[in-house]
């Protein structure tokens, strides 16, 4: 547990910053002034913040934090998220393809699970259950279930990341049921005949109980993304929807602050507004630095000192497309 963080500090989750997006050019200089880096590989965004933060990650239970954050309510029973995927045969192994809510409407979901409740939960021993965007999978007793979600996993091989060792048959079994109740039910044969993906699978994920509610010091939080609510919840911290512009983090906030844009909106406008709002704070002195944390993996701690760098005016990973 932390006891302090610096109060003079802010970390912002943004849009794609690469290939070219930026049109304003004073705010590809001040980026290039930054220490500016991208991740290797794609990072849960939890584990990203908590870093920075220097907070513990959970070792259980994000799916039964992501429906806290939610509902507002702390589930009492174990929980794993439940994400729609595609796995892709290919010759010698499966890829998989993770669907979010743009690629899997919450209508087609809650179709598909309570297909899932009605075939497969009879026995009571677990349930299926959708909540707006998200689906979720309960039980009586634990399963083995992956750590990580399912866009971290994207376009590589599922099984390097599914659970290992005695605990691994039950969450196969169960995989393998799942996938034989998705199979040629009506939501993917329309999906297939208007060239969508079927979601053939669930990715079973963050299986645990919320931990006890607990005071931690943590910055306000402003964010629509319902893990890092629940995370914030558990630690009795502020967490708010993001309220739609930097300036009023700012405001809402009297010493530094969490902020992540709606996934939904990677639109340069937003981007370069953000940015516009941020360097101006920075220049005030209302914050002495900056994290940011964009969504195609580019990283850039900028502090005000930074703008002494007047050699740097240019930044290659501002240009190039992630792969």
């Amino acid at each position: 547990m932390t006891a302090s963080y610096d109060k003079n500090a802010a970390i912002v989750v943004l849009p794609p910053v690469s290939g070219g997006r930026l049109s304003d050019a004073s705010l590809c200089v001040w980026l290039a002034q930054s220490d500016l880096t991208r991740a290797a590989d794609s990072v849960d965004l939890l584990a990203q913040v908590t870093q920075e933060l220097g907070l513990p990650y959970p070792q259980q239970g994000c799916g039964a934090l992501r429906m806290w954050g939610q509902t507002g309510d702390r589930p009492t029973n174990w929980i794993a998220a439940a994400d729609p995927v595609y796995l892709e045969p290919r010759r010698d192994h499966l890829v998989l393809h993770a669907l979010r809510s743009a690629d899997a409407s919450p209508a087609e979901m809650r179709v598909l699970i309570d297909h899932l409740q009605a075939t497969l939960a009879g026995d009571q021993q677990y349930g299926f259950t959708h909540l707006g965007s998200y689906s979720y999978l309960s039980a009586k007793t634990p399963i083995a279930t992956a750590n990580l979600p399912a866009h971290v996993v994207d376009g590589r091989k599922p099984y390097d990341f599914l659970p290992a060792g005695n605990d691994k048959a039950q969450h196969r079994t169960l995989l393998s049921e799942i996938e034989m109740a998705l199979h040629e039910h009506e939501v993917n044969l329309n999906r297939e005949a208007n060239s969508a993906l079927p979601i053939n699978s669930l990715w079973l994920w963050g299986g645990g109980r919320a931990p006890e509610q607990v005071t931690q010091v943590q910055p306000p939080l402003f964010s629509d993304d319902p893990l890092l609510t629940g995370y914030w919840y558990a630690a009795t911290g502020v967490a708010e929807p993001w309220l739609g512009d930097i300036s009023k983090c700012l405001d809402g906030s009297v010493a530094g602050f969490v902020a992540e844009t709606p996934e939904s909106d990677d639109s340069p406008d937003l981007l370069e507004s953000c940015l516009n709002e941020l360097r101006e704070a920075l220049r005030s002195g209302r914050l002495n630095s900056l994290t940011l944390l964009f969504r195609d993996g580019v990283r850039a701690h900028v502090r005000r000192s930074h703008a002494l760098r007047v050699w740097r005016r240019h930044s290659h990973l501002l240009d190039e497309t992630p792969e």
